[in-house]
């Protein structure tokens, strides 16, 4: 099984409260051939130190990369350029995988050339589990896939794209349809938690919400008049909480 490799990335930005749950995660790994690269925002915190620190556990196939980026997305598509791997993962520094993840995705790839491997994902909202679940690629109109637990083909993003970075928050969406409107990019779910995420980032934001609408008013699967009510209904729920936050 250890003869595929895969590339496992981390973007991190003054991460230094919550990356060494990270790199453990990596560190624990029960699949032994993974490259591991970070790629760091130039963090002006502890991030690279505690970085520094974890680099003898770390896998020896490692690459760390601290330079200013464009934001997170930008980090992302570096890290895809960078990889070697067979298989790319994204696990950002506040989340962690499963110490069986990588193992999973492996032994779940069905070998294609274009495939994305996925599987359920559990989320913490204040450091307390509230919900594990998965939605199915076969709703991808409607409904994102749970992305911080995708491993993609290093070839589908060099033949359908990375991320378009002119998204704050629902690049990994707009990625998605397009690897699913291609008909050439197969889906593969796994039934076992793949990935933890930590509650609160951007993609959870009103910003999220009207990207992701917006995407698919775009692509054809929201009616103008569903677009403009949900466009409006998040603004006024964004007025409201801000009113409430003074």
């Amino acid at each position: 099984m250890c003869e595929l490799l895969v590339s496992v990335i981390t973007p991190c930005y003054n991460s230094g409260s919550t990356i060494e749950k990270t790199l453990e995660c990596i560190e624990n790994q029960t699949y032994d051939n993974i490259e591991y690269i970070i790629i760091d925002g130039g963090s002006t915190d502890d991030t690279l130190n505690i970085i520094e620190q974890h680099k003898s556990r770390l896998p020896e196939n490692l690459t760390v990369v601290s330079e200013k980026d464009n934001g997170i997305y930008d980090a992302m598509n570096k890290g895809v350029r960078l990889a070697k791997g067979r298989l790319v993962g994204i696990v950002n520094s506040d989340d962690w995988y499963e110490n069986d993840t990588v193992e999973q995705a492996v032994k779940h790839y069905r070998g294609n050339q274009y495939e994305v491997v996925y599987g359920m994902q559990r989320n913490f909202l204040r450091e307390k589990e509230k919900v594990t679940f998965i939605y199915y690629h076969d709703f991808l109109p409607e409904q994102m896939i749970t992305h911080p637990t995708c491993f993609v083909t290093k070839d589908t993003y060099r033949d359908f794209g990375v991320f378009d970075t002119g998204y704050r928050s629902a690049a990994d969406y707009d990625m998605m349809l397009r690897f699913y409107e291609s008909k050439k990019v197969a889906f593969t779910p796994v039934m076992r938690v793949m990935s933890n995420f930590r509650m609160g980032g951007m993609s959870g934001t009103q910003t999220g919400v009207r990207e992701n609408a917006a995407i698919r008013y775009k692509r054809g699967y929201m009616s103008k008049k569903r677009y403009q009510f949900v466009m409006l209904k998040s603004r006024i729920y964004q007025w409201l909480h801000r009113k409430k936050d003074k």
